[in-house]
């Protein structure tokens, strides 16, 4: 089959199930698989989505036809199968299209077929204090390209991981943080040193107690990925604490509703100065995806102005923020763990929230670094490693 003729990108699609038949309708095309379903796809459609060489370029595998280009009433002269089991078009203007079973099956946009690629979208897995910690091994997350995607594919799905056996030298966080991609660099560096110092620019730089948050709510996009590696903990106290905040907001849409929609709908305002730059970003504390479930946790008490809403709204946005957070204290949603010389966090920032226990800097160093990854790198590795 000819590659460029056939796939419009750079993956290739199992053949589910044969086409048996081709039949032209008004202004759709409706094909027959010999499981038995029905797929109509619109004339608009299939040649919006050709992908021969004139339409793809085949080195990019991207688009450059427009659909504007070609007439809104656009109608085949044929439709056929050809030898090989591929939908094939031609057009009144003389183009010709051919199509791959398996990529047309993939992008069916029937009833049944959008109802199963739905359900076969990866599930996260809401945890409670309960959660069986993923843990892995460093050695073999460099080395070994099926392990690496166990770690990463944990990283989405659960939003919590471990990593043991890293090198305790200043700096060795890198490496494994590239092993996904390039890391995010912020106004705290490439890496940033958690440790308790004079002349602090952050409450994570002190040896105060951290309440729950998530990292740099400050920003348009918040981190996607946080990585914190020990390198010495000798001092008493420090523990890290997680909750899984798509967890702490369903239990909250559950319980209360209407909390639940104040904080996805009213916006709150994060600040985050110091004596050289001053970040301030406006955002929901809860953020849905298109499809209504939690995408993003914002929160930071620490770094959050004044509410600013409406005289009706006000009473409505403490009520559900006071609630939120009672929910982050309850015992049943917190993980608490001491992290040790050679072990690393690995989580999302943008779910995952996270806190540190007061330490006591007198009775022992803390030397933590940390680096971001945005969650666009976890997601693009692990298609890569799949295909």
């Amino acid at each position: 089959m000819n590659t460029a003729a056939a796939f419009a990108d750079f993956r290739r699609y199992p053949l589910i199930s044969p086409l048996t038949a081709a039949t032209p309708l008004t202004d759709r095309v409706q094909v027959t698989w010999a499981d038995g379903r029905a797929s109509p796809f619109h004339h608009q459609w299939l040649r919006d989505n050709c992908p021969c060489p004139q339409c793809v370029y085949s080195v990019t595998r991207e688009q450059v036809l427009e659909i504007v280009d070609v007439p809104e009433d656009i109608t085949p002269r044929a439709t056929y199968l050809d030898d090989e089991g591929c939908l094939c078009v031609d057009w009144q203007d003389g183009h010709q299209s051919r199509f791959d079973p398996g990529w047309l099956r993939a992008h069916a946009y029937d009833d049944q077929s959008r109802a199963e690629r739905l359900a076969n979208k990866p599930r996260r897995q809401l945890w409670r204090h309960d959660l069986q910690l993923p843990v892995f091994d460093y050695p073999a997350l460099m080395d070994d390209t099926d392990a690496l995607l166990q770690w990463l594919l944990a990283v989405r799905d659960i939003g919590l991981t471990q990593v043991r056996g890293v090198p305790t030298e200043p700096g060795s966080l890198k490496r494994i943080a590239q092993r996904i991609s390039f890391i995010r660099e912020s106004n705290f560096g490439v890496l940033f040193n958690v440790q308790s110092k004079a002349d602090a620019d952050s409450n994570a730089y002190t040896a105060f107690n951290l309440p729950l948050h998530s990292d740099l709510p400050t920003r348009e996009l918040q981190p996607g990925l946080q990585f914190l590696h020990c390198l010495v903990n000798d001092a008493d106290g420090g523990e890290s604490i997680f909750v899984d905040g798509f967890s702490i907001a369903e239990a909250l849409r559950h319980e209360d509703p209407e909390a639940f929609d104040a904080l996805c709908r009213i916006p709150v305002e994060f600040r985050n100065k110091d004596r050289r730059s001053d970040y301030r970003c406006l955002a929901p504390i809860i953020a849905l995806d298109a499809l209504g479930q939690v995408s993003e946790i914002r929160m930071a008490n620490f770094l959050r102005g004044p509410f600013d809403t409406t005289v009706e709204q006000m009473p409505k946005l403490y009520r559900a923020y006071r609630r939120l957070i009672a929910l982050t204290r309850e015992p049943q949603f917190r993980l608490i763990q001491r992290l040790e010389p050679g072990q690393l966090w690995c989580f999302d920032n943008r779910r995952t929230l996270h806190a540190r226990n007061a330490f006591d800097p007198a009775s022992g160093a803390r030397h933590f670094q940390g680096c971001y990854v945005d969650r666009d790198e976890l997601l693009s590795r692990i298609l890569v490693l799949q295909r």
